[in-house]
């Protein structure tokens, strides 16, 4: 056995390890780290949100078997790989898509299906609740979903005793504690980051307002406490412990932190939970998190205000769509090649489209297109309608067909990063992660184009949020008095970890430019898509 194989068994054996677990939009991560933080195991689940009645959604059985299928391939891959038989861990953390609205009774049972942050059902409450409290409340909070519940007159609202987000939901359902990080807090409902709990003043609003309508709770009592990082959080229990382990295996007791939102764990995965930090995560969405010095001077409806897991103010631009259209596409390019009899790896596919797109003109050769798989709250648009639109005079060609669709992945956060440049919201740095990067350098230099800014992408980047939500797990068991999170992760994480940095091409920042004033003047054309296009 190798020094290095020895070392990663004496950790697992002296429970110097943490877990990690996420809910993304399309895959469940399991990861677990050693005692240098890196990751030595992992299992995944795939998954899809379904639109039911509607409203799109995960049931609890997919949420349970994806839980359980991906943390019982991790356990495999220690058995397989080192020999061992994991029965125990130094920590675990939760973490999942931020925002939706999962509402339970008395009786904890669930009262309407959950509802996604994928979901824009919300205009009425986001409008009102937003002009009452002078501050963004966007449709994907969970306080937006409650209140249009309370407006649509729904029966089960005379029944709530408490609502969560999906992390929030699996750590209690495993701890028995109503508890979440603030991060994930801050998409529930507005937060005070002096007194780093919910904002007193609009939650006093909020209950005179719904109040006149009948309700017969306050606020204070359905809310999930709220807790920073480094926080104990609770144990797993014994009915824990076989809800993630069926087979009896892992044992009680395991310490967890505080659940958290993809977007906290996609700042601690990228280190950029300082201020003038900045990462941009791109996935099924897309969403750029900038750590703020001060408060913006203005209430902006394509802004969310947000936090750090520990309670540091961010400016959120958050698009429900990115990468979505690309996936389709790329998929029909291979089934393409497997009806010629050449199946191309999934991989290569992907990076032959992706590098292909750096060969295509600046603004695209006059192409347009929008990948709204979903509704889009910064462009104003209630539902997805995938739209690809040229004239006869564009420049159509492969190179720019995925160009086009690559610029398109960053059209609506543009509008919302312009913004806070507006602002004058200064950034020293920014991390680009998320499957986009996959492929070397092509992401990167669309985003650096995006951003007019060096954008970096570390080694580590790839691990994802279920890394980020491990670590936060580790920063609560090992941190030393005092230690701030920043600090854990400069130190002991990232230490001399720099990554790769792109300085911005002044010809794709050129092109970007033409492309977006096209994007923004054909918006009309996605609006009249959307209101006559029926595909139901």
């Amino acid at each position: 056995m190798t020094e290095k194989l020895q070392a990663i068994v004496t950790d697992i054996e002296s429970r110097q390890t943490s877990i990690g677990i996420e809910f993304g939009s399309t895959r469940i991560k399991a990861v677990l780290i050693d005692s240098r933080f890196a990751p030595i195991a992992s299992g995944s689940y795939e998954w899809e949100n379904q639109l039911v009645d509607g409203i799109w959604t995960y049931s609890l059985d997919q949420i349970w078997k994806g839980l359980q299928t991906s943390y019982g391939e991790l356990t495999r891959e220690v058995k397989e790989k080192y020999g061992v038989t994991l029965t125990a861990v130094g920590s675990i953390g939760f973490s999942a898509m931020m925002h939706g609205y999962m509402a339970f009774n008395q009786e904890n049972e669930l009262l309407v299906p959950f509802r996604t942050w994928r979901n824009a059902t919300t205009a009425d409450a986001e409008k009102e609740l937003t002009a009452l409290f002078k501050y963004n409340i966007p449709q994907r909070w969970s306080i937006a979903h409650l209140y249009q519940a309370v407006l649509n007159k729904e029966e089960h609202t005379n029944e709530v005793a408490y609502f969560t987000t999906l992390a929030g939901y699996i750590h209690w359902q495993l701890t028995g504690k109503q508890v979440l990080g603030i991060g994930d807090a801050s998409g529930m409902f507005p937060i005070d980051v002096e007194k780093k709990n919910y904002d007193e003043r609009m939650m006093g609003q909020f209950d005179a307002l719904v109040a006149e309508k009948g309700a017969n709770w306050k606020l204070t009592d359905l809310l999930p406490e709220v807790l920073l990082a480094g926080d104990a959080a609770g144990n797993l229990t014994e009915a824990g412990a076989k809800l993630l382990d069926p087979t009896g295996t892992l044992e009680a007791g395991i310490p967890l932190c505080a659940p958290e939102g993809d977007a906290g764990t996609g700042m601690v995965a990228t280190n950029s939970v300082a201020e003038r930090t900045g990462n941009v995560s791109a996935g099924t969405s897309a969403f750029a998190m900038i750590v703020l010095e001060q408060d913006l001077n203005e209430v902006h409806p394509e802004i969310d205000l947000v936090t750090t897991p520990a309670g540091s103010l961010v400016a959120m631009v958050h698009t429900n769509n990115c990468s979505s259209d690309i996936n389709a596409w790329v998929k029909l390019f291979r089934e393409f090649s497997e009806a010629a009899g050449f199946a191309i790896d999934t991989d290569k596919l992907f990076a032959t489209l992706f590098n292909k797109a750096l060969e295509g003109d600046a603004d695209c050769g006059g192409l347009l297109s929008y990948g709204y798989y979903s509704g889009e709250n910064i462009t104003h648009l209630a539902e997805g309608r995938p739209l690809f639109v040229r004239t006869p005079e564009s420049n159509f060609n492969l190179a720019n067909f995925m160009r086009v669709h690559l610029f398109t992945a960053f059209g609506a956060m543009k509008i919302g990063m312009n913004i806070l440049k507006q602002e004058h919201v200064a950034i020293d740095k920014i991390v680009g992660h998320g499957g986009i990067f996959k492929t070397p350098e092509v992401g990167q230099k669309v985003l650096a184009a995006v951003m007019d800014a060096p954008v970096t992408v570390m080694e580590t980047a790839g691990e994802g949020g279920a890394w980020g939500i491990a670590l936060l797990a580790a920063y609560t068991d090992r941190k030393e008095t005092s230690e701030t999170l920043d600090a854990f992760l400069d130190k002991k994480v990232f230490g001399a970890d720099e990554g790769i940095t792109i300085a911005p091409d002044a010809r794709d920042v050129e092109g970007f430019g033409t492309f977006i004033e096209r994007y923004q003047k054909g918006l009309a054309i996605e609006q009249a898509a959307v209101e006559h296009l029926s595909l139901r």
